[in-house]
């Protein structure tokens, strides 16, 4: 009898704990395309947009190492149009007033694949760069101070130095990294798997609550019954004649 409700209060817990919200939540990118160098088409096919969470992922106008031009800004994304064994062929930003939608590749391990539609996927931030004539040129009075407008893709290290890749007047150039730049990161991504945690912990508690409820009524029930049918009636001896 003990033996009995000892394995039934196991399997209640185990029952609980195994609606632990932790390992209930639904993960954004198949675990699959987590890490994985090969990707199936169905991790990129499925989603049209990567999300970058790596540091130093690189932009490539090629598939090849050797061909990365900037480095893409963490928790923004990418839109992919292809995906490759090592590489996946992306678009970032669009054509709009001030960029030019760019094609290129990032390797396929460090992106994490996505099935919703960001929000605002990229990262639209400007600033300007001031060029001055240098001294003794003849046309100084022309020239005097030119303010660029500038259009911020990425950034890009050579040695100790930083440089942004920008677009400039309708052309790409790269322009030392001003010092009072800066951008807020993309919130979409964490606020997505928020939203989906608190789901998977709402439904995890909701479902453990039944079960609970549910064996709470059958513990008792069955403990009296299993106690009713231990009992065995006893009976006087007979009485023997001598």
């Amino acid at each position: 009898m003990k033996k009995f409700l000892l394995i039934l209060w196991i399997i209640t817990y185990a029952l609980l704990r195994s609606f632990s919200p932790t390992l209930a939540v639904a993960e954004s990118t198949p675990a699959e395309c987590r890490g994985s160098e090969s990707p199936s088409a169905e991790c990129g096919g499925g989603a049209s947009y990567a999300c970058i969470l790596e540091e130093d992922v690189y932009f490539y106008t090629t598939a090849q190492d050797t061909s990365g031009i900037f480095i893409l800004p963490r928790t923004y994304y990418v839109k992919v149009l292809s995906v490759g064994e090592i590489y996946t062929q992306v678009e970032y930003l669009s054509d709009s007033e001030h960029t030019q939608a760019l094609r290129g590749y990032c390797r396929s391990e460090q992106l994490t694949f996505v099935d919703y539609t960001p929000v605002n996927p990229y990262l639209y931030a400007t600033f300007s760069v001031t060029y001055t004539a240098e001294e003794g040129w003849e046309d100084d009075e022309l020239v005097g101070k030119i303010e660029l407008n500038c259009s911020y893709y990425g950034s890009y290290s050579i040695g100790s130095k930083q440089y942004a890749y920008v677009l400039q007047n309708g052309r790409y150039v790269y322009v030392p990294y001003p010092a009072d730049f800066s951008y807020a990161e993309n919130p979409e991504f964490s606020e997505r798997n928020s939203e989906t945690a608190e789901e998977a912990e709402s439904d995890g508690n909701g479902l453990r609550i039944g079960i609970l409820t549910v064996l709470c009524l059958l513990v008792p029930i069955l403990t009296a019954i299993i106690l009713q049918s231990s009992k065995r009636p006893t009976y006087d001896a007979p009485d023997q004649d001598l």
